[in-house]
């Protein structure tokens, strides 16, 4: 990684260094880096980009980044991101996305999230976005959320 892709995912995700917990950074439409722990998966998919996330029951104080970063012009990502969050879990989950476009091309980031919590499953979810770069190239981010909210589930965003 180099001083710009530091610099956006310390934006974007509070990552100073490689969390010590699961993680999944992408950057410019590809995987960078990726970890799952026993309590929290993240697994690909198979038939579209993105990824399925996973905490498994009664999980607690555990916490996932997903920061995408984007240093290239003229890239159009588009991402499906599910988190099964399972009964009883507690977990906050971490995601952005900072796009550094020092081109004269559009550079664009979608995301389309669900979140599946199970009975009495909590979740804060924090989502921060930055753009920057000296190119007149426009910088879009646009994320689309759906929830699934099961008895006594709490989705703080």
């Amino acid at each position: 990684m180099d001083k710009i892709d530091k610099m956006l995912l310390e934006k974007v995700s509070d990552l100073h260094k490689i969390s010590l917990g699961a993680f999944n950074i992408r950057k410019n439409g590809q995987v960078l880096d990726r970890k799952t722990t026993k309590e929290i998966e993240i697994i690909p998919k198979k038939d579209k980009s993105g990824i399925d996330i996973i905490v498994k029951p009664n999980v607690q104080n555990k916490a996932v980044h997903i920061p995408v970063i984007i240093t290239a012009g003229g890239l159009n990502d588009l991402v499906y991101n599910d988190f099964y969050i399972c009964k009883n879990a507690d977990v906050t989950i971490v995601a952005g996305c900072g796009i550094h476009n020092a081109t004269n091309e559009t550079s664009t980031h979608n995301g389309i999230h669900s979140f599946h919590l199970e009975k009495g499953a909590k979740v804060k979810y924090i989502e921060k976005h930055i753009g920057t770069g000296k190119g007149t190239g426009i910088r879009t981010i646009d994320p689309v959320t759906q929830v699934f909210l099961a008895e006594n589930a709490v989705l703080e965003m």
